[in-house]
């Protein structure tokens, strides 16, 4: 399942089976000799049979894994098979589907679906469908209840999906955000490019170019894919973007989002980073390097490998000339449009606590967004700021 990140907080873990917690169990306080992330302990849980799976098929695809997603609907007595509408329908829609189908992950969820055989089902009977993604079946998603809506009918615009056994999954190194987080005084002549990509705030297209600056927020992000398979770009290389100014491809419009926020969750400043370039910057010990840019290569993070987005390159950065000094949060978001299926996206964010005095700026508390307890998160959401530039 790959290796972890971060610290290890226990080692040589002995549990009766009877314990509420693992913190219950004995366990040994380790160092960072002890134990290292290719020991990291895995689990794999069993669910009790609920029979979802007998509420939904495939049909039409090339193979099990594939095909115009089929449910089962109405009561003892008035049972029915009918289509979903795809209107809306996407990822997360798509790995509740394979979910409960027993089939693993989902690699794409598809709108139109009119290349698959339709068999003798035609009848829309589910319409609406929003999943969060961690549902075990499309019941539990919301959806329309009674009053099938759907834009565009007939069955080529019916959902299906295309599962798989593996998924990628990106985790960001949330340390070296905060250990490479700093502030630049970018003249205006330099940022032609980044206007171009939209990497600025709204407020600079009236600025007086070339005078003047705008203050950036600059910092290193490394996106990890601690999956099971390869993080390729959705697109095929074929209908990537070329970008004169920067003299690059961008495969993904929307890679990352970064954004400051109020405690509250207003967001003051945003921006963005599109995926010129995906690529395995590093990789662990017994893993080899497969995706390069250079060359007009292939894209792609492999499994065990990271990619390096360095402070220092355009538009890595969220410009913060607008915002006001006070206490706010960092938050930093890999994948947001879901445009990437993954085995997990609870893991895509991270955020810090940031505290800028109009002049200089200090972060720290980097986390994933699903790091901290619910106690420890409230207190993250209700931090008072510092009262000097020394962090405890």
């Amino acid at each position: 399942m790959g290796q972890g990140m971060g610290a290890i907080h226990l080692s040589e873990v002995r549990c009766s089976g009877q314990e509420p917690s693992l913190w219950k169990c004995p366990y040994k306080n380790i160092t960072a000799e002890d134990c290292s992330h290719n020991q990291d302990a895995g689990v794999r849980c069993n669910l009790p049979y609920t029979g979802v799976e007998t509420k939904i098929r495939l049909s039409g695809g090339r193979s099990r894994y594939e095909g115009r997603v089929e449910v089962r609907t109405g009561g003892p007595g008035h049972l029915r098979w009918g289509l979903i509408c795809g209107d809306d329908w996407g990822t997360l829609e798509a790995m509740v589907a394979c979910r409960q189908l027993g089939l693993g992950y989902a690699n794409h969820g598809l709108q139109e679906t009119w290349y698959w055989d339709s068999g003798n089902i035609t009848e829309v009977v589910m319409s609406g469908v929003r999943c969060t993604g961690t549902e075990l079946s499309l019941d539990q998603c919301t959806h329309h209840s009674s009053h099938i809506t759907c834009k565009r009918t007939g069955t080529r615009f019916t959902a299906g999906v295309i599962c798989s056994e593996t998924a990628s999954d990106l985790l960001l190194h949330s340390a070296l955000v905060q250990e490479t987080a700093y502030i630049e005084d970018r003249p205006l002549h330099m940022l032609y490019c980044a206007a171009e990509e939209n990497c600025l705030a709204s407020s600079a297209r009236s600025a007086n170019w070339p005078y003047g600056h705008r203050r950036l927020l600059r910092f290193s992000s490394q996106i990890h894919n601690l999956g099971r398979a390869d993080f390729r770009p959705k697109a095929g290389r074929h209908s990537w973007v070329w970008h004169e100014c920067h003299g690059h491809y961008h495969s993904m419009d929307i890679f990352t989002h970064y954004d400051i926020l109020t405690p509250n969750g207003t967001k003051v400043a945003e921006g963005h980073k599109a995926s010129f370039c995906l690529e395995d910057t590093e990789c662990q010990e017994d893993v080899s390097k497969r995706y390069e840019c250079a060359n007009f290569g292939e894209q792609g993070i492999t499994v065990g490998c990271w990619d390096l987005y360095r402070h220092d390159i355009d538009c890595q950065w969220i410009d913060i000339t607008d915002v006001k000094p006070g206490n706010y949060i960092l938050q930093v978001v890999i994948n947001p449009n879901f445009e990437v299926a993954e085995s997990d996206f609870t893991n895509n964010a991270m955020k810090c606590n940031c505290k800028y005095d109009g002049h200089r700026i200090w972060v720290h508390n980097c986390h994933i967004g699903d790091a901290f307890s619910e106690e420890a998160n409230r207190r993250f959401e209700r931090y008072p700021g510092q009262t000097s530039n020394q962090i405890v």
